[in-house]
Order: structure tokens, then sequence, then C-alpha cells
């Protein structure tokens, strides 16, 4: 029988050091979340390195792994330690030439109950990923798990409607958005609260328009580890909402940490039938949503 509620967590850190020491760091603080009662846990986007996306080297390449490699074996053996399931992202080579911004989904009893490759691809100032990964090819997916049926966007993704809404369709309960997203300093005083403002909001729509919960776990600190830049400062503020938008948690800005909220079922399912948004899509009128632009 599915779990009617289960605690779901994201965790904030900061991811400055050594892939050795992050994966330290980040097995320290699933057990934390899962001795707070999370049943469910995220770690922030490409959890293993600094965000080395900050530039374009190829010497960055060599912090890929092969799927079935360390980000697996290690987080597999604590899930099924602690019988929880566990979004890892990390950073997938697929072979020489191809790599991913990707995913495990690991069940309770430390199998891969998924893999997610991110599918949307940004090329900003100091966010050089289309130098690093190949789209994603496997689709927006739901995974069941042993605790619920989780859906796994990646950062970028976070700003398309048609992402959301389409794991959602999978049958996602909840969409976990493990993410790296930040502040260029020199910008902050002037774009920063509508930068943050608009990611904030992005998400939370995504939640109402599909009744979803919805979780995402950034990063936290100043990434500077390039010669004269200003490096990115990350903004953590990573938070659970409900299927209304409402926060049920949501971290600082500069402080690592855990957050934890329940997912209940039975609410989601009021809140589907009192707005029935999947009912009333006009499904007949959407066929241009795939074409590029409408002249």
């Amino acid at each position: 029988m599915a779990n009617k509620k289960y605690t779901i967590a994201v965790i904030q850190l900061n991811l400055n050091n050594t892939p050795e020491e992050n994966r330290k760091k980040c097995l320290s603080w699933i057990r934390k979340a899962a001795e707070k009662g999370a049943e469910v846990i995220s770690l922030p986007e490409l959890y293993s390195s600094h965000y080395f996306c900050q530039s374009e080297d190829v010497s960055n390449f060599s912090l890929a792994e092969p799927l079935g490699d360390v980000s697996f074996t290690a987080f597999s053996d604590l899930a099924k330690e602690l019988k929880v399931a566990l979004i890892i992202p990390f950073f997938e080579k697929r072979m020489s030439g191809i790599y991913h911004n990707s995913a495990y989904i690991i069940d309770t009893d430390g199998s891969q109950a998924g893999l997610y490759r991110k599918m949307h691809i940004p090329d900003d100032p100091h966010f050089y990923e289309k130098f690093y990964f190949t789209p994603g090819d496997l689709g927006f997916k739901t995974t069941p798990t042993k605790k619920g049926k989780i859906g796994t966007l990646i950062c970028w993704d976070q700003w398309y409607p048609e992402a959301a809404r389409l794991t959602a369709l999978k049958g996602a309960e909840v969409i976990f958005y493990p993410t790296a997203i930040g502040w260029h300093p020199s910008e902050k005083a002037q774009y920063g609260e509508n930068q943050y403002g608009a990611w904030m909001n992005v998400m939370k729509g995504h939640a109402v328009a599909n009744g979803v919960y919805v979780a995402a776990a950034n990063r936290i600190g100043l990434e500077k580890y390039l010669p004269d830049t200003d490096g990115l400062e990350f903004w953590g503020n990573s938070f659970i909402c409900g299927p209304q938008g409402e926060i049920l948690a949501q971290a600082s800005s500069d402080k690592e940490e855990i957050l934890l909220a329940e997912v209940d079922l039975d609410h989601q399912e009021n809140v589907r039938q009192n707005w029935p948004f999947f009912r009333d899509r006009r499904i007949d009128a959407f066929e241009d949503i795939t074409k590029r632009a409408l002249d």
C-alpha cells in the first residue's frame, strides 16, 4: 500500500572542496537528515565539486565519473543502511566526449530506482554549462520509490513550465530541483532581489499549476577560484513548498541547513479536486507548444 504521508528533506551546503571531502560531508549530512526523520533526501546540483562551469576548461572533465562509480556506490550503501531514498546529482561521463549533468534516484534498498539527465543546459556568464554537458535524452520522468513517486529536474530546468507539467503528468507527488544558482557579486545590489524573487516565484508557480510539492536544494557561499573574477555567490534560500505554493520550510542565504517537510497525499488530492487544472487543460489546442516560435 502506498504511503499516504512521508517526510522529505533538502540539504543546503557549501561545496568548495575536493570530491572526496565533499562526498564525506554529504554522507554525514544525509545521516543527520535521516536522524531527523527524513525519508527522501536531496543534495544540491553537482554535489562533488566546486561549480566548475564558471570557466571553459577541459581539465574539469576529470571530475566526471561513469555510471555505477563512487557517487552511486557510496550513497547506495548509505541509502540501504538508513532505509531512505536519495537524489544524488553528479557529473556523468557517458563515454569519451559525451558528458551529462545527471542525478541518481536511489531507493531505500540501495538500488538505482532512476536516472535523470538535465534537459535544459544554460550558457550565461560564468554558467558555461554548454561547454560541458550534452542535453539529457531520457526525457522528463517520475520515479517510483518505496517512499513515494519522485520527480527530479535540475537547476535551469526550473524555469520551464513544460518540464514541471510533464513530470507531474507522469505521476510525481513531489518535484525536487537540485540547484546551483547565485549572484554575480557586482550585480547583486542592482538585480539580486528581482533575480531571487523570480527564482522563488517560478517554482512556487509550478507547484500551484500542477498540484505538487516542490523542493529546491541550493548551494551557499562565494566560490571564487578563478583569478581576476568576482566568482559566484550562491544564494541558498533552499525551500520546500506545498501544492498551493505555500512555504513549508525555507533556509537562510548563508548557512548550511537541513529542511524537512511532510508530503501529505490526501492534502494533495484535496487540492487537485478543488483546483482541477488537469481536468480543464485544453489538450486539443496545445499542438503549437512544440514549435520553436509562432509567426
